[in-house]
């Protein structure tokens, strides 16, 4: 017998066979895919295996067709095989991140008609997810200081906006892309303090970065093509391309940045998402070289370089790092930046700078998709950063958080070394990584600090592939000094928990703590 195009021998497909026979339990549908699916993981199916026609699976195995159709559908949804123009479907090089740590078989009920209803792209975003159920407390990355904001001046301009509104302010936008004013204090602001280059009409207004993220992808991809991803990267960016059926590159990261692979054609990109000024979530710089070099492969091969502008302006030495975008005329380069690192999330307002062929086709699409609105909010803002109040703000909040930066990293080189801190950990951003002992499982490590009501990020689950650095994500901008040290020494306690042979330096706890 013939599966998967190979010789039963040379795969063990035996044992294939032999896990849909040992499953007795649950639809055909779930049997073939658990079957499939373990297969996979334990290594059966190599990577770059190929599959066979869903016909001939379907014929050597007496199913369905529709069975194996839906069960193919659902493999390259969750990122276990992809399918290629004219070659037929193989084996991902890399399996999926959310099997290292949780079991994602398919419920016995699952199919068209089961209770829940959810689609197969659902099902792949629940799987996935990883937003955090909590997103205040020590050491939440990611959170700026929201009580630091200046609410009271923000306020006096939305109080007096909101007393005698304007009719267009309250209907939908009639002007594309949001804000007029807001779109022309954004044209000053990115101009000198990120060296972006652009005319109001090139700026759309978003609801936060995801939302920008999901605009492109689906306006700019077909199912089945292909993005660079950086290695490690932000989650987020990992679920909209899965949900628009995407395929995911991620290309690993060094201290200068992304690191193209040597082969261009074999995985092409149509999207090549990036964090040049400072690398979420490691911290490396881009250099120009490699600046350049992602350019030219964006222009020969007709591809974009979305520039995340993560948290750049957090930067508290030297100068700051200009934007890819603005590095030469006319690049490939979809500029996305949001306000919730600068103000505070729940303003859930983000920006895109598109270059002048996409602008009237995204904003077309964006007020199709979502009806944009929060006008009021716009141009409160807009107010609030034509008056200087907003620069002014991102000066107060550098010196705090620079200060806190340096408080954080004292007491991790205090207790646990110099060593501890990233190779990468450079002077920016609302974060520093705290690498681990080997053997130390960061996932379990963060699980335990949650329970005692410390919050952190495990570095690997930033990985999709297997190679995965180990570490802890903690952040320091919302939380006071004489907070800090308490939640330090409770984290330090869950990892001489995990890791009893870790070298700490337990003598000094006592006077820090008591000097903070």
């Amino acid at each position: 017998m013939i599966i998967f195009g190979v010789q039963l021998k040379s795969i063990n497909g035996d044992l294939l066979l032999q896990r849909l026979d040992q499953q007795q339990r649950g639809k055909l549908y779930t049997r073939l895919y658990n079957a499939i699916r373990l297969s996979i993981l334990e290594g059966d199916l190599p990577p770059k295996t190929r599959l066979p026609p869903s016909r001939d699976l379907a014929q050597e195995l007496k199913l369905s067709r529709n069975t194996v159709i839906k069960v193919y559908d659902q493999l390259v949804a969750e990122g276990y095989i992809v399918t290629r123009a004219g070659s037929g479907t193989f084996v991902t090089e890399i399996v999926p991140d959310s099997l290292l740590s949780a079991d994602c078989t398919l419920p016995d009920n699952h199919d068209d008609s089961s209770p829940s209803g959810l689609s197969l792209r659902g099902i792949t975003l629940l799987q996935h997810a990883s937003a955090s159920p909590k997103q205040w407390g020590a050491f939440m990355p990611g959170i700026p200081d929201v009580s630091a904001f200046p609410h009271k001046i923000f306020s006096k301009y939305l109080t007096r906006l909101t007393r005698s509104p304007s009719p267009q302010h309250l209907t939908y936008n009639s002007h594309p892309g949001g804000c007029r004013e807001l779109q022309l204090a954004l044209v000053e602001y990115l101009r000198v303090a990120r060296s972006v280059h652009c005319v109001p009409e090139q700026i759309l207004i978003t609801e936060g970065i995801h939302q920008a993220l999901d605009l492109v992808t689906r306006m700019l991809c077909n199912p089945g093509d292909y993005a660079w991803v950086e290695e490690p990267g932000y989650w987020g960016i990992h679920n909209v391309l899965r949900m628009n059926d995407v395929n995911i590159c991620p290309v690993a990261v060094d201290e200068a940045g992304m690191v193209p692979p040597d082969d261009l054609l074999t995985a092409p990109p149509r999207l090549i998402f990036v964090t040049p000024s400072h690398q979420y979530p490691l911290g490396s710089v881009m250099s120009l070289a490699r600046r350049q070099q992602l350019l030219a492969i964006a222009r020969n091969l007709g591809g974009w370089i979305i520039e995340d502008d993560y948290d750049s302006e957090f930067r508290f030495s030297g100068q700051p790092i200009p934007s890819l975008q603005g590095l030469e005329t006319h690049a490939p380069v979809i500029y996305i930046g949001t306000f919730s690192k600068t103000l505070y999330p729940g303003l859930r307002l983000g920006y895109v700078v598109l270059p002048a062929s996409l602008v009237e086709p995204l904003k077309t699409a964006h007020a199709e998709f979502y009806r944009a609105g929060h006008l009021i909010t716009q141009l409160a803002l807009a107010q609030f950063i034509h008056e200087g109040h907003y620069s002014a703000h991102i000066r107060r909040m550098r010196l705090l958080y620079a200060k806190r930066r340096s408080f954080l990293t004292s007491l991790i080189e205090q207790y646990l070394g110099k060593d501890a801190l990233h190779m990468f950990n450079s002077n920016a951003g609302l974060h520093v990584i705290l690498t681990l002992p080997p053997g130390v499982d960061d996932v379990a490590l963060a699980a335990t600090a949650s329970e005692r009501g410390v919050l952190v990020r495990p570095l690997s689950r930033y990985y999709l592939g297997t190679n995965r650095q180990h570490g802890l994500l903690m952040g320091f901008a919302s939380l006071p000094e004489h907070q800090m040290a308490g939640a330090f020494m409770i984290l330090i306690d869950c990892i001489r928990q995990h890791q009893p042979n870790t070298a700490i330096n337990w003598h000094k706890e006592s006077v820090n703590v008591a000097n903070t």
